[in-house]
């Protein structure tokens, strides 16, 4: 009688059982898609040259260009002339308005000056250049900087601060891309390497 009554339990916890074994062995484990990480672009500017090594033209219609820099010890310069050291180098920007960059145009600069590397925007505006400091930032370090292009101006993003420039036109940017550029009157006094990742 015992052991009829066992095996009617056994019998009745069999499904149970068989139940928690299919669950067991039908574990499913969710693999997240695999992102392929974009490198940063490293831009050299030769010594004795004012331009990149990557300078192609390329036609640009935009409300907003987003990116990573960083720059390394290349970056620190005496230049040959005292009063050039506060010139400012070009980093990355674009024409606009449909007109030559020397007429309408917003780009990120960068200097070597008071012996740390400053970050300002630069625009010219009906061919009339200004320029703003956003701050110094640490060689090695990876920073996002942001352009808008708003209704009549340059919206300069960085760690946080934000500058606003007169722009001459209205809309998207019509016009090409601007890549680092050395100088001022200068050019490069050694081999200078800048790394750029753009961002969606």
């Amino acid at each position: 009688m015992f052991l009829h009554v066992r095996a009617r339990q056994l019998l009745l916890l069999l499904p149970l059982l068989l139940g928690f074994t299919s669950v067991a062995c039908n574990t499913v484990t969710e693999v997240a898609p695999k992102v392929e990480e974009v490198p940063a672009t490293v831009y050299t500017i030769k010594k004795g040259s004012h331009y990149s090594d990557r300078n192609n033209v390329r036609k640009l219609t935009s409300n907003r260009i987003s990116f990573e820099v960083s720059f390394d010890s290349t970056a620190i310069y005496t230049s040959a002339k005292s009063n050039n050291q506060a010139d400012i180098n070009k980093l990355y920007g674009l024409s606009d308005c449909n007109t030559s960059h020397h007429t309408n145009s917003a780009r990120f600069g960068w200097r070597w000056y008071n012996n740390r590397l400053e970050v300002l925007a630069y625009t010219y505006r009906n061919k009339k250049w200004d320029y703003k400091l956003l701050g110094p930032v640490p060689l090695g370090q990876i920073i996002a900087l942001e352009l808008r292009m708003e209704d009549g101006s340059y919206v300069f993003e960085m760690l946080g601060k934000e500058v606003s420039m007169p722009r001459a036109c209205n809309g998207a940017a019509e016009g090409y891309q601007l890549y680092p550029y050395f100088g001022g009157d200068e050019t490069a006094p050694h081999d200078i390497t800048i790394r750029i990742k753009d961002l969606k």
